[in-house]
């Protein structure tokens, strides 16, 4: 395979940062990316943006709201909406 176009590139690039591509191929991304300052930019925001998602799932989910709070809450929205209403009236 042959990567020498951006779009190419930009194709096999989360492959390319999960090592799931042949060594061959891997070379020619690095090759072509080392002088493209466009796909610089690309890969540099796909690692940031690979980083934070990584981060939000190694946290913890928070505990489900108990049912009287769930209760109140849907209370409050449902006068929310009736205010709504008839402001809108």
């Amino acid at each position: 395979m042959k990567v020498s176009e951006c779009k190419e590139v930009f194709a096999l690039l989360s492959q390319y940062l999960d090592e799931d591509l042949p060594e061959d191929v891997c070379r020619e991304i690095e090759s072509h990316v080392e002088g493209c300052v466009s796909c610089v930019k690309f890969v540099e925001s796909l690692k940031k943006s690979i980083g934070l998602c990584r981060s939000c799932i190694e946290q913890d989910n928070p505990a489900p709201l108990p049912a009287k709070e769930r209760d109140q809450l849907f209370a409050a929205y449902q006068r929310a909406l009736a205010e709504r209403k008839r402001a809108q009236a």
